[in-house]
């Protein structure tokens, strides 16, 4: 984590402040750090040297087709085509900073908006145009990214879609430059916001952080039934923080050894909205929807507007809500998405931010001016019925694991204990249905997210930490706590808390094949903690 001291971020011992920071509601401490290690940079931006609210926020270009091609499951059928290029650009994310150099599809980052219907599948060809050197520092101990791997590979992943196993981005499954991958997403699935990013083994944290990932939209006709806030009232929003230099340039911490620079987490001096440093939105006096992801490698959110004003909750990753959740604060760990509608009409003609815990992440300009408002905020959103657990065939207990060195400092997580390369162990059979029960055995909380599925969350419970070390027995220390209200929905990615089983219900649908579990902490990915599943046929 860095401390704001006189403009020049300064490292706390990760062990130590974990230790000492005061836990939020949900058990979760938001303030993360780097390891004791890790070097800053002499020339880092002090943010508050620029004049905020200067640049109007960006909104992502909606991507049209260019061709059609057979549909890979009914070749008599065409489906649209689109070709993205991965490439290097150079982008202003601040009125007076130079273009900051960055690695964006079809020329900007995050990359453009898809948009389409359930059911309406699509072709997308990613071509790797990146040039053959990366410009930020590789970890060549890290399994996957040996120095004999060409530097700028790629792969690109549809977070929270239900895909063949062909094209959801296998972490090795990535192209060197002057090659492309041709994936078939067939977009089965409820109304919702996923997201795309690069998925490469060893080097997931240095792409996305470079600028590799962008919001895809599913519609449906429930959604539309609904009439909520839509066309220039939704607002598509990305949020992560960056390291930027004083010359506007990323700069990517290191641990100090030039052998192994990798860090356990990265969080950052600069916070950017669509890629902007403190934009501003102009609105009208009335609801607006606001469809946000957190794309950051490490930092979680918890977000507000103005002086926690209200706002409703309605809907999170994979999809709407049952009803929406009134509140004045919105948690978010990375790649979580949260579908919320604020409603600027008590604010005609004043000025409004959205803020996380902290930074001022943007400002909204409220017009004066009353406008009229068509659209609706139904008291009941989607029917979501509860999975009983008595439909589950099969209970997993996996646990989060952590390694350590002589000095408390984190040389890497596991899951299950079990490094990325040996023998697949979650083999679970298509169209059934299984609990999985994650045991939190580190220090941290980790956002953990499957590929294909979605599931509901079940329950988290405080157990003996020390005792399941030593003896194996898992003697709880607290009744089962029921997710939040906004957790009620499908969700992708589960916040599992350290020191607690956190239990969800998942049913294998889809397709049969390889696919990966991982903590989306990127650094964490990065370094083993992530293992492959495989769908099987059934008998």
């Amino acid at each position: 984590m860095f401390l704001k001291k006189e403009g020049i971020p300064t490292l706390i011992s990760r062990r130590r402040f974990l230790h000492r920071a005061g836990a939020l509601a949900t058990g979760l401490s938001l303030e993360r750090t780097l390891a004791a290690r890790a070097i800053a940079p002499p020339t880092a931006l002090d943010p508050n040297t620029l004049k905020p609210f200067v640049d109007p926020l960006p909104l992502p270009t909606l991507l049209k087709s260019t061709s059609s091609r057979p549909d890979p499951e009914s070749p008599s059928h065409p489906l649209p085509y689109y070709r993205v290029a991965i490439e290097e650009i150079h982008q202003k994310v601040h009125r007076d900073l130079p273009p900051t150099r960055m690695w964006g599809f079809n020329g900007t980052s995050p990359g453009p908006l898809f948009e389409t219907r359930s059911g309406h599948g699509m072709i997308v060809e990613w071509a790797n145009r990146l040039p053959a050197k990366h410009f930020l520092p590789i970890d060549h101990t890290l399994h996957g990214a040996e120095a004999d791997q060409p530097e700028s590979r790629c792969v690109v992943h549809l977070h929270g879609g239900r895909t063949p196993a062909a094209s959801d981005g296998y972490p090795e499954d990535w192209v060197a430059p002057g090659k492309s991958l041709v994936y078939h997403y067939p977009c089965r699935q409820d109304a919702t916001q996923l997201f795309y990013h690069d998925h490469t083994m060893g080097i997931n944290r240095l792409n996305i952080y470079a600028g590799l990932q962008g919001i895809f939209l599913i519609r449906d006709e429930v959604e539309e039934s609904l009439n909520l806030p839509k066309g220039k009232y939704e607002i598509p929003l990305m949020l992560f923080d960056r390291f930027l230099r004083s010359d506007g340039q990323l700069e990517y911490p290191v641990s100090g050894d030039p052998k192994s620079p990798w860090v356990p987490e990265v969080y950052s001096n600069v916070m950017l909205a669509n890629g902007k440093l403190s934009p501003y939105l102009d609105v009208e006096p009335r609801r607006y929807r606001f469809r946000i992801m957190n794309g950051s490698n490490a930092r979680f959110f918890r977000l507000s507007f103005g002086d926690l004003a209200e706002m409703h909750l309605i809907g999170g990753d994979q999809g709407l809500l049952s009803a929406p959740v009134k509140t004045t604060r919105a948690l978010l760990t990375p790649a979580e998405r949260s579908d919320i509608v604020f409603d600027f009409s008590a604010y005609a003609g004043q000025t409004l931010l959205l803020k996380d815990d902290s930074f001022d992440i943007m400002q909204f300009r409220v017009a004066a001016t009353a406008s009229k408002d068509d659209s609706a905020l139904p008291a009941t959103l989607r029917p979501i019925e509860r999975i009983p657990e008595s439909t589950a065939i099969k209970t997993r207990r996996v646990t989060l694991d952590e390694n350590m060195n002589k000095v408390q400092e984190s040389m890497g997580m596991l899951l299950n204990n079990t490094p990325w390369h040996m023998p697949v162990t979650e083999k679970p059979v298509l169209d059934t249905t299984e609990i999985w029960e994650i045991v939190n055995l580190t220090e941290d909380t980790h956002p953990i997210h499957l590929h294909l599925v979605r599931f509901q969350i079940l329950d988290r419970r405080s157990f003996d930490v020390f005792r399941f070390q030593d003896t194996g027995e898992m003697r709880y220390t607290s009744r089962a706590l029921p997710p939040a209200p906004e957790e009620m929905g499908w969700k992708d990615t589960v916040r599992c808390e350290k020191g607690h089983v956190t239990r969800i219900i998942v049913p294998f649908t889809g397709y049969t094949g390889r696919y990966v579990w991982h903590c989306h902490l990127l650094e964490h990915e990065d370094n083993e903690m992530m293992r492959p599943f495989e769908v099987i046929a059934g008998s």
